[in-house]
């Protein structure tokens, strides 16, 4: 990852789908993958314990995995390669039974189903506050008169509590979304077709279930590398919500303006004259490119080089949406809101007008009644989203 890709991401993301962690989630799955076999018979309960045994992602180079994956076209042969060479050092015996009846595609795509289970999780997290931070904007705010600015340009008046609500809507709609499409898309990979029956003695259905279990993943009941439709679903919430999150941060700009001068983001030495609303639109303008590159990758999913590209746009996307997501979580909250600024402005775009002109939409008394209706909009948003929990996503 470049500098300027990390700028726009998080530590902590960029430690989900760190080489490291991505090496660690495929032997979790092989470790599973061989406890669940030995426990239907399919291979030997001491061929089994070293596998799980050699699955421990410090007894590996994770450097040289990836040097040669370049060369493989996948990471999944160099580690399976590699975890062989493991398992043979203690017991020449096992080797056989490393990734018995697996594919490569199966390993790496039940790999990356565990790191998105982190990854949402983390999204989720820092959504949740971006959410709760409008909301109690809204309720300090209810009756602050303020001009509506449709297309950007000065409107009737409106209350800033009225506005947050509207910004944080959208981002509750997208937090209930998003955690359906988790339950959805997080499931184990594993194929129980002709082959797979052949390999498995028809236990291929078994496996998966007890894979599922394992590993705290959906059993989809099919193999799924060519319906990949829930997969994308899960990759199209997330472009969503970087894009609802871009409207709040292109909204905040627009009104920190200095020709408008009602919000400014609170003072962060890390960040010096750049403000945090430039990340969520800097993130905004780069998820579009990743979700069009997952849906370009569906009608082609059998195609060579299609599930590869797939699996590079996959990573970026969530680190846009979780750098858009804590930019804003780390924004709202002190937002700062020049109350008398607002009134201002209202005040100067009535003397504005034309003598004797009529004045639509210009008193500030307006703003009561729409905090009344923002008031009633945060109890209802404040009910209507649970939190993404993980362990869910093997219901």
């Amino acid at each position: 990852m470049s500098l300027f890709e990390a700028v726009l991401s998080t530590s902590e993301m960029r430690g989900v789908f760190s080489d490291r962690s991505v090496v660690d989630a495929m032997l979790r799955f092989e470790a599973a993958l061989a406890r669940a076999q030995a426990r239907l018979g399919l291979i030997p309960s001491s061929a089994a314990a070293s596998i799980a045994g050699s699955c421990k992602v410090e007894l590996f180079d994770v450097a040289k995995i990836v040097r040669d994956s370049g060369r493989a076209g996948s990471i999944a042969d160099p580690l399976v390669h590699s975890l062989k060479e493991a398992v043979g050092l203690f017991n020449a015996d096992a080797v056989p039974f490393v990734h018995f009846g697996c594919g490569a595609q199966e390993l790496v795509d039940s790999a990356m189903a565990l790191l998105s289970r982190e990854a949402v999780a983390l999204v989720d997290a820092d959504l949740a506050q971006a959410v709760q931070a409008l909301l109690a904007q809204a309720q300090r705010n209810a009756t602050t008169p303020m001009l509506a600015r449709p297309a950007g340009q000065p409107g009737p008046v409106t209350s800033f509590g009225l506005v947050c609500v509207e910004w944080a809507a959208p981002l509750v709609r997208r937090r209930v979304r998003l955690a359906e499409a988790a339950r959805r898309a997080l499931q184990v990979q594993l194929g129980d077709g002709a082959g797979m029956a052949d390999r498995m003695q028809g236990q291929g259905a078994a496996v998966r279930r007890q894979l599922s279990e394992a590993l705290g993943l959906r059993d989809p009941g099919a193999d799924w590398r060519t319906e990949r439709d829930d997969w994308i679903a899960l990759g199209c919430e997330l472009g969503l919500m970087v894009g609802c999150l871009g409207r709040v941060a292109n909204d905040i700009a627009l009104l920190g303006r200095s020709e408008i001068g009602e919000l400014a983001e609170a003072g962060d030495a890390g960040r010096g004259e750049r403000p945090a609303s430039v990340v969520a639109l800097a993130a905004a303008q780069r998820a579009p490119q990743r979700v069009a590159a997952l849906l370009a990758s569906m009608p082609q999913a059998r195609a060579p080089g299609s599930w590869q590209a797939e699996l590079a746009e996959w990573p970026q996307l969530l680190m846009s949406a979780h750098g858009s997501a804590r930019a804003l979580a780390g924004a709202l909250p002190g937002l700062q809101v020049d109350a008398a600024r607002m009134l201002a402005n209202i005040d100067r775009l009535r003397t504005q007008l034309p003598p004797g002109s009529a004045e639509p939409g210009l008193d500030p008394a307006q703003a009561e009644a729409a905090g009344v209706q923002a008031l009633a909009q945060v109890l209802v948003l404040q009910s209507a989203s649970e939190p993404f929990d993980p362990s869910d996503a093997a219901g």
